[in-house]
């Protein structure tokens, strides 16, 4: 079951992209700036090639993506 997410960085509505994770106001996938910084793109040739995602949207989800990351993290059982 797909949920609307609405940010001024990323939003996910089921009639948008198949429901795929945006950048807010766009149609790009927030997956795109994950792939280009795993082929070695930085994130300026990012923002050349999406014109219609900002450097504060961009910066955000990798953010967004950073909290998800230590969210995962095991927390250690005190000695």
């Amino acid at each position: 079951m797909s949920k609307a997410l609405n940010t001024k960085i990323v939003s996910r509505d089921p009639d948008v992209v198949s429901g795929a994770l945006v950048f807010a106001g766009t149609r790009v996938p927030a997956r795109n700036l994950v792939d280009y910084l795993k082929a070695g793109h930085d994130l300026n040739d990012f923002l050349d090639d999406f014109p219609g995602v900002s450097r504060e949207q961009a910066e955000g989800c990798l953010e967004l993506a950073m909290e998800a990351v230590e969210e995962l993290r095991p927390v250690r059982a005190p000695r």
